[in-house]
């Protein structure tokens, strides 16, 4: 088998959480144009129905929606079994869904840091392992997990201790995935963004005024887009991955590198 049939996804099935919008509905059309099935998981089903039938008439694989509080171990459990019923399969996750509170950690009260702390971190550790457990026992498969830049960098001028915590954390929970699945067959790796451009961050009224001060700071002086995170995440989820495991793509344009 070639490099490019080892990038193709055909007959592997997969889903993406927070894929609804932004980076999940970009890395969610990429898998369906190599060639997957794939499970559109948000807990906003309505957007998520209408990215799901956007997916499903641009490629025309089968693509679904599904409802998740990725927080509530019974909801992951539920749309998996879902996923794996539907689908008939699962081969791939992105487990993608995350927020960010930007908040001054002496202003910052107990109830948003959890907040921070059960989307970003608790959330991946429910959505890996339940994925996981499944593809252990079914011959492997590969979890991409979205963590940040900021898991390697502080932001300024942007305070967010939760938010670079909270994915600090998804990093080491990948490596450390990896290692106790890594001769069982499951691959576990993370995407680390930069600042992306999307839908959601160019519209926000509190970060736009900061975009100027990033691109400021960025090497290619200027955000990147969802789209320019698609060929990592088909990747990691395919065949060419086979001997990538516990690592962590950073994709920001450079702006950790100083």
């Amino acid at each position: 088998m070639g490099i490019i049939e080892k990038m193709r996804l055909d007959g592997k099935k997969g889903f993406v959480t927070g894929g609804a919008r932004g980076i999940g509905k970009a890395t969610a059309t990429a898998f369906a144009e190599a060639g997957a099935d794939i499970a559109i998981v948000d807990i906003d089903l309505e957007t998520a129905e209408q990215t799901a039938k956007e997916i499903a008439e641009l490629t025309g694989r089968k693509v679904i929606a599904v409802k998740c509080d990725v927080t509530v171990e019974s909801d992951v459990q539920a749309m998996v079994d879902t996923v794996v019923n539907e689908l008939g399969g699962l081969d791939f996750c992105h487990a993608n869904a995350g927020i960010c509170i930007n908040e001054a950690a002496e202003t910052m009260t107990y109830e948003q840091w959890l907040r921070n702390i059960n989307v970003n971190l608790n959330s991946v550790f429910l959505t890996d392992t339940i994925a996981g457990r499944y593809m252990l026992a079914h011959g492997g498969g590969s979890i991409i997990n979205t963590a940040s830049m900021s898991a390697h960098i502080v932001n300024v001028p942007q305070p967010q201790c939760a938010y670079n915590a909270s994915k600090a954390g998804v990093i080491q929970l990948t490596k450390s995935l990896a290692v106790e699945w890594a001769k069982r067959g499951v691959r576990v790796n993370s995407i680390s963004p930069g600042y992306i451009g999307t839908d959601l961050t160019l519209s926000s009224e509190t970060l736009k005024p900061l975009i100027a001060q990033w691109n400021a700071m960025a090497p290619m002086g200027r955000l990147g887009t969802p789209e320019e995170l698609q060929a990592v995440c088909v990747y990691l989820a395919g065949d060419a991955a086979g001997f990538t495991t516990g690592s962590d793509f950073i994709v920001d344009g450079a702006f950790t590198c100083f």
